[in-house]
């Protein structure tokens, strides 16, 4: 990629919590410098306007997976209404993505252990629960609060399905894996691995996982060769459980660089799909946000140059170029 088409200084001028991470990633920053900038997320901007937010007992707006206040059968929560994205999973899901450093939070894994509970039987919060999206979260999250999350991480070895993935509706009977309960299922994994060492049975369960989404090139149903969904070619920062394609090499970028291994030439379709949305002038567009309820907006409306994706956009391609020859 042509760094003078990268626009590295208006992705510089971002609160800390991109910033760093532009810092690391692209500008290629001192170790001193990056990590400089990544401490103050915890007391600056973003990541310090959500830690303010947590309540006594350690949750956010008093629940696990929702808010306390959240009526299941208000219009908030029919379908085209979006996920509210304040309770307690889904903040530390964005702080940890942030890169908040895990001591900012102390005690909260214990508080949690104590007060939340998911609201899906009133189960423990680190035991876990029926979806897989919500235990891959738990499995991140958990091991970076320091929680025993070990439970989870052998509930994935015994839900994962016979195609390869993972699906948040087995328990309503599916037996076909989704897009995107494998693409969180993967990350969650990943987290509990690059912390703990995993084991050889995660190990191979989370690259059958991602056989699963290879030999759909992350795009594509395997029965009729379709794009799987609009979802797959659209991007929007926060990325939340939604898989996309900008949201998934991100994620084989990541689990390459941890197994020391090249990318796959499967996720070619998939890269020509993030290079095709890049704009002559360096950016990718915000093209839609997730509904749903928020603390506050951390990028911009749709339409509207996101310096969010542009990290992201860039990062994996720089990646990518970096590993493929590209043509002439």
């Amino acid at each position: 990629m042509d760094r003078e088409t990268v626009p590295l200084d208006w992705m510089l001028d971002s609160d800390p919590a991109l910033r760093w991470q532009v810092e690391r990633d692209l500008a290629h920053a001192p170790p001193e410098q990056w990590t400089a900038t990544r401490a103050r997320v915890a007391t600056e901007g973003f990541g310090a306007e959500l830690l303010a937010h947590q309540d006594a007992d350690g949750q956010w707006a008093g629940g696990a997976y929702f808010p306390a206040d959240f009526d299941f059968q208000d219009p908030e929560a029919a379908e085209e209404a979006g996920q509210p994205w304040t309770a307690t999973t889904w903040t530390l899901n964005t702080l940890r993505d942030w890169g908040l450093d895990a001591a900012a939070l102390d005690g909260t894994a214990e508080r949690l252990a104590a007060n939340s509970r998911w609201e899906y039987d009133n189960l423990p919060y680190w035991d876990g629960e029926v979806d897989c999206c919500i235990n891959a979260f738990t499995l991140a999250n958990g091991v970076w609060l320091g929680a025993d999350v070990s439970g989870i991480a052998a509930w994935f070895l015994e839900h994962q399905l016979p195609d390869g993935g993972w699906n948040c509706q087995w328990i309503e009977g599916s037996t076909r894996s989704s897009f995107h309960s494998t693409l969180n299922t993967l990350k969650g994994l990943l987290s509990y691995e690059s912390a703990t060492g995993g084991s050889d049975e995660l190990r191979a369960a989370r690259h059958t996982g991602e056989e699963y989404l290879l030999e759909r090139r992350l795009l594509y149903t395997k029965s009729t060769g379709e794009i799987v969904g609009p979802w797959a070619t659209h991007f929007a920062y926060p990325f939340r459980f939604v898989h996309s394609a900008l949201h998934a090499v991100d994620y084989f970028r990541s689990s390459n660089l941890h197994d020391d291994g090249a990318p796959d030439p499967r996720l070619a379709d998939a890269v020509e799909v993030i290079r095709s949305a890049r704009r002559p002038d360096g950016t990718w567009l915000q093209e839609c946000r997730h509904a749903g309820r928020v603390w506050f907006e951390v990028d911009v409306p749709p339409g509207e140059p996101s310096k969010w994706l542009t990290f992201y956009g860039t990062r994996v391609l720089v990646w990518w170029d970096q590993h493929v020859q590209m043509p002439a």
